[in-house]
């Protein structure tokens, strides 16, 4: 694996299969994907389960093929999963999809802004699975820190949107940085953003001494712009770039 600075692999995110032709979908491409990015100094994965179109989804038997097959390609590694609304908009659909696991990942995302988001972080830790909160705003930063479950994190996602040039993504990272270090100083944070921003957030990051991620969920380029090849060669530009700066 990598180094002191955390970085996590987002494999396929809420991508469709035709995006990227070495985007992951199915259980065996994705424990291969994961195989992969470890050996490219990944510390941690991020990952979609996807049905058989390529579509995001909380089935659970595909859900257990897919973290079965991470964990047995990767034994010990962290797997994030998403539980974002789009895939499941009704919330007590996506608590009784997460309470049919089977195969239990380690941790898995939160959406803060997403209508009843709140149940399904404490579903998620009932089954004892870790919580990612995802923070893309200052209203979602305030509206954690005034959540009863705010310290329970197993980290907090700062996620910086795409279409931001770097002035507006530094002020904006300051700004929501201090927000949750004003109420959890000792809060782990990963700071990483999307499309454009993908890459200007993760070298930010890295001076800052954060986790962050990298990997075609965010982003289908290299920093210099040209295509990226796959999951693997983002990993491993990314941790070329935390070992210049350790």
């Amino acid at each position: 694996m990598g180094g002191p600075i955390l970085i996590q692999a987002c494999l396929n995110g809420a991508r469709f299969p035709a995006a990227h032709p070495a985007l992951p979908v199915t259980p065996a491409q994705i424990a291969d994907d994961v195989h992969a990015v470890v050996l490219a100094g990944a510390d941690a994965v991020h990952l979609h389960c996807k049905d058989d179109e390529g579509l995001d989804t909380f089935d659970p038997d595909t859900h257990d093929a897919v973290i079965t097959a991470a964990k047995v390609i990767a034994p010990g590694l962290p797997i994030s999963v998403t539980t974002g609304a789009w895939a499941l908009p009704d919330p007590a659909a996506r608590v009784r999809a997460v309470h049919a696991w089977s195969v239990l990942p380690d941790v898995a995302s939160v959406n803060w802004h997403e209508v009843g988001s709140l149940a399904v972080v404490e579903a998620l830790m009932e089954r004892e699975i870790g919580v990612e909160a995802g923070l893309w705003s200052m209203d979602d930063v305030q509206a954690w820190a005034a959540s009863p479950v705010r310290d329970e994190m197993r980290r907090v996602l700062v996620e910086l949107p795409d279409g931001i040039d770097k002035v507006e993504m530094i002020e904006l990272a300051r700004a929501m940085i201090g927000g949750v270090r004003a109420v959890a100083p000792e809060m782990p944070l990963l700071l990483h953003g999307e499309g454009e921003s993908a890459w200007p957030a993760l070298r930010h990051a890295l001076r800052l001494g954060l986790q962050t991620r990298i990997g075609l969920e965010d982003t289908l380029h290299l920093p210099g712009g040209e295509d990226a090849p796959d999951n693997a060669t983002l990993v491993r530009v990314a941790r070329e770039l935390a070992d210049e700066l350790a």
